[in-house]
């Protein structure tokens, strides 16, 4: 298929759900402060955003088989500015709540809907080897998105966050409608039975399962990050600032883990052999994470590695994820994503009750050892 589509945009556009949500984390304890509401109910503002997320991935997912990809990329980019224009003027927690609700409902466009662009426009000989590309701006967007937050942060409060995030709407709208090219031109309809159908068969399917538990394991072990450390370095004395620039320990580690990932998929090893080295990479880190949490901040020193093993799993899991269904792509990857991200949205839910950044670090790297140990054993 003919590659209309600019890879620098498209791969924008999936960074763009990743720095949404960390631009936001170095605000929680303002956030909590402003609305007078406790710890786990200002984490909750992350945790019901993946629920919501979760639905959106369905629902646009369904629309590019439906509506075209295109359109369905355009409407969630303005269903998403509604939501951060309606969080800039919220004038309770409630509010604000049901703002971070529909702005992640639209922002999950840019995740579904340029994944499915992607496997439109490459073969499954190339398709990794772009998502090697994609790993590395999923690694640099968090980073970006942190320190841009931590600057925000001291300069305009969680409101210079929300306006900020309202201009990136209208930008990438304005970007989406003048330069992105449909992919997709079938016009039949995708019912509601067809979904359902898909659905169980998805769930029935082993490798599919597999690839759900490990995403919202990597995800979750990330997001826990930008959930609880923000707290972490508040009770411990250092400043907004400070948690921002611990970022470039993050991003040393996801940049190093997306070029290790694109070095070795060159040199032709298998993205299952790098999935399962990453996953118990990342186990054993946790340990170390749980081991040093009441160490002032030397937990960063593992979790650096965890990042790194993040940028190594994630784009090959994801690239490979959808082979068996290459002539139902949208509705597809809309059923993944539900799947995984009502995952990650229940797991975010649990580490806010928690409330332990160690802990959760082994329970969900366990989670990821035991997907690959269990259906590795049903295979062989």
């Amino acid at each position: 298929m003919k590659k209309t589509n600019q890879l620098w945009l498209l791969t924008l556009l999936v960074m763009l759900p990743q720095f949404v949500e960390t631009i936001y984390s170095p605000v929680l304890p303002m956030v909590q402060e402003k609305f007078g509401v406790k710890e786990e109910s200002a984490t909750l503002t992350i945790s019901l955003y993946f629920i919501a997320f979760a639905i959106g991935v369905a629902f646009w997912g369904i629309q590019c088989d439906r509506i075209g990809r295109k359109k369905s990329l355009e409407y969630g980019l303005i269903t998403y500015g509604i939501g951060t224009l309606a969080a800039i003027i919220a004038p309770d927690f409630i509010i604000l709540l049901g703002a971070r609700i529909i702005s992640a409902f639209g922002i999950s466009v840019g995740s579904i809907v340029t994944q499915t662009i992607l496997r439109d426009t490459y073969d499954k000989d190339n398709i990794s080897k772009v998502f090697s590309w994609i790993g590395i701006g999923l690694s640099i967007s968090p980073i970006i998105g942190m320190l841009t937050g931590s600057l925000l942060a001291v300069s305009s409060g969680h409101q210079g966050v929300f306006i900020t995030l309202c201009l990136l709407a209208v930008l990438f709208y304005i970007l989406s409608v003048k330069r992105i090219s449909e992919t997709h031109h079938s016009k039949n309809e995708v019912s509601f039975q067809t979904l359902l159908s898909l659905l169980k068969r998805m769930l029935k399917d082993q490798e599919i399962i597999r690839c759900c538990l490990l995403i919202m394991s990597f995800n979750v072990l990330l997001f826990s990050y930008y959930s609880l450390a923000p707290f972490i370095f508040k009770e411990r004395q250092y400043s907004s600032y400070v948690f921002g620039y611990s970022s470039i320990i993050l991003a040393a580690g996801t940049f190093a883990g997306a070029r290790l990932n694109r070095f070795l998929l060159l040199k032709n090893i298998q993205s299952q052999t790098l999935v399962t080295i990453s996953t118990l990479g990342t186990f054993i880190a946790s340990a170390f994470v749980w081991l040093l949490i009441d160490k002032d901040i030397y937990f960063l020193i593992p979790y650096f590695f965890i990042v790194m093993a993040f940028s190594i799993a994630i784009p090959n899991i994801l690239s490979t994820a959808l082979i068996s269904y290459k002539t139902e792509t949208g509705s597809a990857g809309a059923v993944l994503g539900l799947i995984y991200y009502v995952l990650i949205g229940l797991g975010l839910i649990g580490i806010g009750l928690i409330q332990n950044l160690g802990i959760s670090c082994l329970i969900f790297s366990g989670i990821g050892v035991g997907a690959v140990w269990i259906f590795k054993s049903k295979r062989d």
